[in-house]
């Protein structure tokens, strides 16, 4: 991935909290591509220091393990010798089912405290900071495609309530931020991402489909396997990210790609990629899970010039090859 040609701008240092997750570590892996320096932060609640393994022995790089929601964690981040981050990158936060239903209390004090401690991190250091918020913010839409003046359906007792709640709190303390203090802020909300240093296990539906495929399991399609998501792989979400963090606007902006799949379709494809012997086996779907979901994605083509470019054919392609090259992710 090519961020430079993308027309990324260049920052000096940036602090990215959940640095060590899947999105976040291809977020640094970019920024020190563009020769920006990176303070990762990272618990590892649900992430690992392997998928940052590689970046260790840059110098630009520094990994710290820490939890956002302890101020701590921000008031004195390492610099070093990068100097005063210029760039807050907020991606902290359990983004799977699996593992928001194990946290929940984690999940909501990660949006509330967490995203209070990045924000005023930013605010200290004159930084811009972008908080990476999501798609579930729409809950179970009733309006399709979603654009961001749409402002969702969402169950606030539910079984998914503590992530689209914390997400969705978070984002009026990112604006309240904002108003109050002038910081610098921008929002993104990133739709369904997918692609290499995934957890097999993670309960989403690409690594899940992928590991019963290459396992010749059969796939578990949840319901019917009608309802749809829009799937962007994981290059296309970074260069979305980054385009935000260069630009001025304060968002929300929707990143995510606007070709819809269905669940079951998305098994077949998996199933075809894969050359599989395995079949479909429909479960129980989820309370409160979305019937559909894709992105209005005018406002970033227009202000950030950003439009997904991996087809979910290739994307795939890639994500399964690195599965098979890791049995046991």
């Amino acid at each position: 991935m090519d961020v430079l040609s993308a027309g990324i701008p260049r920052f000096r240092h940036a602090v990215v909290t959940g640095g060590a997750g899947f999105v976040g570590s291809h977020v640094c892996t970019a920024l020190l591509d563009t020769d920006c320096a990176v303070s990762c932060l990272d618990d590892f609640s649900t992430s690992s220091r392997e998928n940052v393994a590689h970046l260790l022995g840059d110098p630009r790089f520094s990994l710290a393990e820490a939890d956002i929601c302890r101020s701590a964690a921000t008031e004195e981040p390492d610099t070093g010798s990068f100097g005063p981050p210029d760039l807050v990158l907020n991606l902290a936060s359990p983004a799977s089912p699996a593992d928001y239903a194990r946290m929940p209390l984690h999940t909501l004090e990660t949006g509330s405290a967490g995203t209070r401690n990045a924000l005023r991190l930013a605010r200290r250091y004159g930084a811009r900071l972008v908080h990476a918020s999501t798609s579930e913010s729409y809950g179970d839409p009733q309006e399709h495609p979603q654009n961001e003046r749409y402002w969702g359906h969402v169950n606030p007792v539910g079984p998914r309530s503590m992530y689209d709640e914390a997400k969705r709190f978070s984002e009026a303390l990112t604006m309240a931020e904002g108003r109050v203090h002038g910081t610098n802020v921008g929002i993104v909300r990133l739709f369904n991402t997918y692609g290499p240093r995934m957890r097999g296990y993670d309960g989403r539906a690409v690594p899940t489909f992928v590991r019963q495929a290459l396992a010749g399991e059969d796939l578990t399609v949840t319901g019917d396997g009608l309802q749809t998501r829009s799937l962007a792989y994981i290059d296309d979400t970074v260069r979305g990210v980054l385009a935000m963090a260069g630009s001025e606007l304060v968002g929300p902006v929707n990143i995510g790609n606007p070709d819809e799949i269905t669940m079951r379709e998305l098994a077949r494809l998996v199933v075809e990629l894969t050359g599989s012997g395995s079949g479909l086996r429909f479960v129980e779907r989820p309370g409160d899970d979305p019937a559909v979901r894709c992105p209005d994605i005018t406002l970033a083509r227009g202000k950030l010039q950003w439009e997904p470019e991996v087809t979910a054919r290739d994307g795939l392609a890639r994500t399964i090859e690195w599965f098979r090259e890791r049995p046991d992710a």
